[in-house]
């Protein structure tokens, strides 16, 4: 997480929506703004929402009026993905997930907030030979708002995770922003190394005869390319049984995978090959290490696979700022 400029939104409210545990909460009140309604309907992320940040979000927002929302200039949030991923089953808007988008142009609709802030999984934007995107960009120009988007890399904004998400930057067309540039890559070198526990624990280390670690890999990596490094692997080298070096970056975190790496990948650290654990699963995401937790280990991998890079966002928000 970089450290942000708390002058730049310190009078603007934002709305929380498919809240998670905190990514948008942390990159926006970073800046100075204020959160002023939440929304999360999975009990164990919203829990880890209210300890960090002592706001208790609401649940489904299918079923909250957008008249009990209060006022606010942003709206953002990483609106539920499955029905847009390559990984589900690709019914878009067909898919009752899919239509959770319709509930933001509703609060939109509502409120007219000054900025939309929003982010998704790269695939929508081929999602349905483009008709998905078209749908969202039509609906949210006919709301009156002038809207950008650009897929971008956490691994380009000083984060050691390959991370490619979808990013939606909407300004209230009387506002007269009609041109926006997302921010340029800062390409800053950093790597797994860079985010590892000194000594954690509970580390479940992979241990098993089918491992294979890459001859031709040693002594080829000396410096720290911005990208994952796969090393080795286990069993036939499957999804969650590749071995990455942590000079390179880690792959991006998932809710979801199986195989003994999964969720996070595995990775050679002190001779042992293990997993990443939570802590160091927040520190790719951006999330600082005052941030407390989920107590269950699962539930923690689970939260940060589903969250948005905090950093990405603070780099977003600072361009957002200049166009304003």
């Amino acid at each position: 997480m970089i450290k942000g400029n708390k002058k730049l939104f310190d009078n603007y409210k934002f709305v929380d929506l498919f809240a998670g545990i905190g990514g948008f909460h942390l990159a926006l009140s970073s800046y100075g703004a204020k959160c002023v309604f939440a929304s999360e309907w999975d009990k164990e992320a919203a829990n880890t929402y209210k300890i960090n940040f002592g706001i208790e979000p609401k649940g489904d927002i299918t079923i909250i009026d957008e008249k009990d929302i209060p006022p606010h200039d942003i709206i953002c949030g990483g609106f539920p993905c499955q029905a847009f991923s390559i990984s589900g089953k690709q019914k878009g808007f067909n898919d009752t997930r899919g239509t959770l988008f319709f509930d933001i142009a509703r609060i939109v609709n509502h409120h007219k907030p000054k900025i939309l802030f929003l982010e998704n999984v790269k695939n929508i934007t081929k999602h349905n030979d483009g008709d998905t995107m078209k749908v969202i960009l039509t609906t949210l120009d006919e709301l009156g708002y002038n809207v950008f988007h650009k897929v971008l890399n956490s691994s380009n904004y000083g984060l050691p995770q390959n991370r490619e998400r979808v990013f939606f930057i909407g300004f209230r067309k009387d506002i007269g922003v009609n041109e926006f540039k997302f921010p340029e890559p800062v390409n800053e070198i950093v790597s797994v190394k860079d985010i590892l526990e000194e000594d954690p624990k509970e580390v479940k280390v992979i241990n098993r005869p089918d491992i294979n670690i890459y001859k031709s890999f040693s002594n080829l990596f000396n410096h720290k390319p911005n990208r994952p490094l796969q090393i080795g692997k286990v069993n036939k080298g499957g999804q969650g049984e590749r071995i990455y070096d942590i000079n390179g970056h880690c792959i991006t975190l998932s809710a979801y995978g199986g195989g003994p790496g999964a969720k996070t990948g595995l990775y050679l650290i002190n001779n042992e090959i293990r997993k990443l654990t939570p802590r160091e699963c927040a520190r790719a995401q951006g999330f600082p290490d005052s941030f407390i937790l989920n107590e269950k280990t699962t539930q923690s991998y689970k939260q940060f696979g589903n969250s948005v890079s905090v950093n990405v966002l603070q780099h977003i928000l600072e361009t957002i700022h200049k166009h304003l």
